[in-house]
């Protein structure tokens, strides 16, 4: 009767689990049906097989987008954001979790501070951040999209570093300072490579973000030069018509990418925030 009991809880286990993954590939699977409807079959019958499957909304897109200079200028923001984002941010968390302040309250104080911004809504910054870029003339510029990402994701790094850094064994820290290390020794080659999982969970977290933000970069860039892959769909909408065929192609192609760089990480996106988030 147990084993009976243990194999219909397995059962039932499976199914749920086979429920939620069809439930949550529906829009990707009906994204791609879309996709190779023209713009008449989608409002008319939205629900329905296409009647001809051709790739000429994907060319349309191809045709329409510039995709080399799209990616190199995600890319660039990508990589300067990310890597100035998670250098501040270990830095400060190391401060909080190792170095000791005059008083305690101004550890808590300071990481408090950092992790405000995770309740702030990225809408509610757009106007200031606006008038800042404007203020110091780097509105239109890169520079003026890579500061403002470089702040958003403070808090988010802050969280998971100082996380991992509280439960890392001091004894380590003390060993490698009697065998003569400085501090920057000291989280280079000891400190660093013991957090690896949180690192590169971090960087696959910023990148992911950077590389779909919309909000900063539709309202921040002025020139098309510097349009990322975030604003692709958006160049399918006219003052008077919608390309709906031509958006969801492009969407999908954008789409693709991240998708794959999911599936090659993800194991370690669980065991960076198992180590990190889960233990602060």
């Amino acid at each position: 009767m147990r084993e009976k009991r243990i194999s219909w809880r397995g059962m039932i286990f499976y199914i749920g689990l086979a429920a939620l993954i069809l439930l949550l590939l529906i829009p990707i699977l009906w994204a791609i049906l879309l996709s190779f409807k023209s713009n008449n079959e989608i409002v008319n019958s939205p629900l329905s097989l296409p009647q001809v499957l051709n790739f000429d909304n994907y060319q349309r897109a191809m045709d329409t987008i510039d995709f080399g200079s799209m990616y190199f200028n995600t890319l660039l923001l990508v990589i300067v954001s990310t890597f100035f984002s998670i250098a501040f941010t270990f830095m400060s968390s190391f401060a909080i979790a190792r170095m000791s302040f005059k008083k305690r309250k101004n550890s808590e104080n300071l990481y408090l501070f950092l992790l405000i911004g995770i309740a702030i809504p990225i809408y509610v910054l757009l106007f200031p951040i606006y008038r800042i870029d404007s203020l110091i003339g780097i509105l239109g510029t890169r520079l003026g999209l890579i500061l403002p990402y470089v702040a958003v994701n403070i808090s988010f790094n802050t969280l998971l570093f100082t996380g991992f850094l509280r439960d890392l064994p001091g004894e380590l820290e003390e060993a490698a300072i009697i065998d003569g290390c400085n501090l920057f020794k000291l989280c280079t080659r000891v400190v660093i490579p013991v957090m690896k999982p949180t690192f590169v969970t971090i960087v696959i977290f910023n990148a992911v973000y950077i590389y779909n933000e919309f909000p900063f970069a539709s309202t921040f860039i002025q020139d098309s030069s510097l349009n990322t892959v975030s604003l692709m769909a958006s160049m399918f909408k006219g003052q008077y018509s919608m390309d709906y065929s031509g958006i969801i192609a492009a969407s999908l192609m954008i789409m693709l990418p991240e998708l794959i760089f999911y599936v090659i990480l993800q194991k370690y996106i669980i065991g960076g925030m198992t180590a990190g988030a889960v233990k602060g």
